[in-house]
């Protein structure tokens, strides 16, 4: 395909949205919209991009980083006017310049080299994508003459009553001669209620000009609708929600119910992975083979490897190994990696510690800046006790230990090899390997203490009885 170079619009606020942010941070399916636009660029073979940025600039810098190049519009006068910023740094560039809305989220690599390819077979000066949709309303319409070219763009407060029947609508993405679109902007005025430089004008001076303008019709009628306001960003999340889940099932992902399904862009998910209902998976994770997910379980960033199981949980920046098993009611916090067979069970917390091949910390425990060795059992109610107040502190348990229930390990400390822990220490010192650990208060019995008890109750109950009676 040849190459082109793509201007995107992200300066504005978008005050329809009622937010402090710019419009084009705001996510959809776990992405801030601009990336999706910059998503499809790229991939329809975009040679730079250029982002416009006004706004909070800082923050959508921060956002786009190095796959934009970011020039500032301090001053935002209208869609035109933001073009004009980037004449500079297209000045040695002689070709195809592609212009689009940040927010354009419907965008589709399909659309774009449609537009390019057919802008460049027709040596148009100016080439619109345009959609066919059922309502018109609210968006410019498109005028062809008998040729079929583009004879003007009329917005719909313009329309007359013939042209309000138009179904064709602009969506704003636009194809430019470099050369054309700046001398067309160069003869723009601001003449309008709202005192801005409208590309849209750019348009109708090529017209007058008898340059050639043309449009090609998307096969989405969504290709021209924003996202202005958070109805229809929470639109988008649901269409394209749609979207990923049938792209997933369609890979050999089961899905026992898509609707109470939620999965970001970036996820991956193996074949024959099954998909309980409630379960909600983010970010950048990855989920092998023959899983088993959820229900009611929460995944961000996290790397789940073939034949694990997770189960009612909340997992995030963490590592779960082959054939392991999470929850039900766990929670694996950033830096967890557990081990091929490993147990993470009902009401665990991991937090910044491995457990090794085929460890059990099944019930009831807290582990944290901890190193778990292979074929450890950890019992119910364990504790590593990691931060003192000022610093976190290692526990180590090698292989092959035991560890028995409500124990509290005081870091840093070490169980060495095999040794066993018995239940209801509070371990302040490192246990040699082999050996056995104990550390809990001598027990001391007191017979007969119950009998005592009740008598003394029974005595202390009748003087109150006596001394209610003298009262009367």
């Amino acid at each position: 395909m040849p190459g082109f170079q793509a201007v995107v619009l992200a300066a504005g606020l978008g005050t329809r949205m009622r937010s402090r942010l710019p419009k084009v941070v705001h996510e959809i399916c776990g992405k801030p919209m601009i990336m999706l636009v910059l998503d499809v660029l790229e991939a329809a073979g975009a040679e730079r991009i250029y982002t416009v940025v006004g706004h909070m600039a800082e923050l959508v810098e921060e956002v786009v980083g190095e796959r934009a190049v970011c020039i500032l519009q301090s001053e935002q006068k209208g869609t035109g006017h933001a073009v004009m910023q980037v004449e500079d740094a297209l000045s040695a560039y002689e070709g195809t310049v592609l212009v689009a809305a940040g927010d354009a989220a419907y965008l589709s690599e399909e659309d774009v080299r449609s537009l390019v390819n057919h802008h460049l077979e027709t040596r148009a000066s100016a080439t619109v994508l345009s959609s066919i949709v059922k309502d018109p309303s609210g968006y410019g319409r498109v005028v062809r003459g008998a040729s079929g070219r583009v004879e003007r763009i009329v917005e719909e407060k313009d329309c007359s009553p013939e042209e309000a029947l138009i179904k064709e609508v602009n969506s704003s993405v636009y194809c430019f001669e470099k050369r054309r679109l700046f001398d067309a902007l160069s003869r723009i005025t601001p003449d309008n209620v709202q005192g801005e430089y409208y590309l849209t004008d750019v348009i109708e001076i090529m017209i007058k000009d008898g340059l050639r303008v043309e449009a090609v019709i998307s096969k989405d009628p969504l290709a021209a609708q924003g996202i202005n306001t958070r109805v229809q960003l929470a639109e988008a999340e649901k269409i394209f929600r749609d979207r990923i889940r049938e792209r997933l099932m369609l890979s050999g992902v089961t899905m026992v119910d898509p609707a109470t399904t939620f999965i970001d862009f970036d996820v991956i998910i193996g074949q024959d992975t099954k998909i309980l209902p409630f379960s909600i998976i983010r970010g950048k994770t990855v989920i092998g083979k023959n899983c088993i997910i959820g229900p009611f379980t929460h995944i961000i960033d996290s790397t789940v490897s073939d034949g694990a199981s997770i189960s009612n949980a909340v997992v995030v920046g963490a590592e779960v190994g082959k054939e392991a098993s999470v929850g039900p009611y766990a929670y694996l916090r950033e830096g967890t990696r557990l081990f091929e067979k490993s147990k993470a069970g009902t009401f665990v917390e991991v937090k910044k510690s491995t457990v090794g091949k085929g460890s059990k910390v099944p019930h009831q425990t807290y582990l944290g800046d901890a190193t778990v060795g292979k074929d450890v059992n950890i019992g119910a109610g364990t504790i590593t006790c990691n931060y003192d107040g000022y610093k976190k502190h290692p526990t180590i348990i090698a292989d092959g230990v035991f560890i028995g229930s409500n124990t509290n390990l005081v870091a840093p400390v070490k169980i060495g090899k095999g040794a066993y822990v018995a239940a209801g220490s509070t371990i302040t010192q490192d246990v040699p390997e082999g050996a056995l650990g104990i550390a809990r208060g001598k027990q001391r019995n007191i017979e007969d203490w119950v009998k005592r008890q009740k008598r003394e109750g029974k005595k202390s109950g009748s003087e109150e009885e006596s001394g209610g009676t003298c009262d009367k």
